[in-house]
């Protein structure tokens, strides 16, 4: 190379300079060692961006999936749990199976709607405990099972989060459900103290819900062409249509 070529290219390198120092910019080294330098600072950079955003990404969807914390009273009579206000405007009357998979799916797409409105006192809810699927699991009878456990959590004061946990743990029909023992872990590990798996396990509460099925089943206002099924929803004591996606909405407006 000669000394011209040589003299052209420092002073094309100084240009560059002059240039990157106008902007504000200064010049890293040249050569490999430099540039290593400068793509593993950019390297680091964008890993760091990731993982922010991947941790801020997944904090806000724990957020939104925890959804409005329960903070209203419970009460039990027989085989029907209350939420809410006693003097709330608006009762709601739900009767479900915990083998029921529509009745799951209630509850997924409403458990946030209904507890801000319990909060609130805006509406009470009546959660009748049904047993029409003992026959859907094998060996039979876990319908009443979970029934039971759910009114044994009633009265251990642990309900919405116990009532929550079997929908979102449900077990499919045809299979053997929970045992009592697994039954009693769940209350066990939302603070139910010992009474909880002796209530459980005792399987007191067989008859309130046998009897609380026959009568929602014998009850004209609850059935559709003569049949009654889980889950079915009541407002002032008559059977909604819970496809219509406003139903709590409207009845809270009235």
């Amino acid at each position: 190379m000669g000394g011209a070529d040589r003299n052209e290219r420092k002073r094309k390198q100084a240009a560059a300079q002059a240039r990157l120092k106008a902007a504000g910019i200064t010049p890293k080294r040249s050569g490999p060692s430099g540039n290593t330098l400068v793509l593993a600072i950019v390297a680091v950079v964008v890993i760091v961006a990731i993982v922010v955003g991947v941790v801020v990404t997944l904090t806000n969807r724990s957020s939104e999936a925890a959804g409005p914390a329960p903070n209203y009273p419970v009460a039990r009579a027989g085989a029907v749990i209350t939420a809410g206000q006693a003097a709330a405007p608006v009762t709601v009357d739900i009767y479900e199976d915990y083998l029921c998979p529509y009745c799951e799916r209630l509850e997924t797409a409403y458990k946030d709607q209904l507890t801000t409105a319990l909060n609130a006192g805006q509406i009470k809810v009546n959660y009748h405990a049904i047993s029409i699927l003992d026959r859907a699991s094998s060996p039979a009878g876990y319908s009443t099972r979970a029934a039971n456990a759910a009114i044994c959590a009633a009265d251990a004061g642990i309900f919405p989060a116990y009532h929550a946990q079997l929908y979102a743990e449900q077990p499919a029909e045809g299979s053997a459900g929970f045992s009592n023992d697994e039954l009693t872990s769940f209350g066990t590990t939302l603070g139910a103290g010992g009474g909880f798996g002796q209530c459980v396990a005792a399987q007191a509460n067989t008859g309130l819900i046998e009897t609380a099925t026959n009568t929602a089943a014998a009850n004209p206002a609850l059935q559709t062409n003569g049949s009654f099924g889980t889950p079915t929803v009541a407002i002032g004591g008559q059977k909604i249509d819970v496809n219509d996606s406003d139903w709590l909405q409207n009845a809270i407006a009235g």
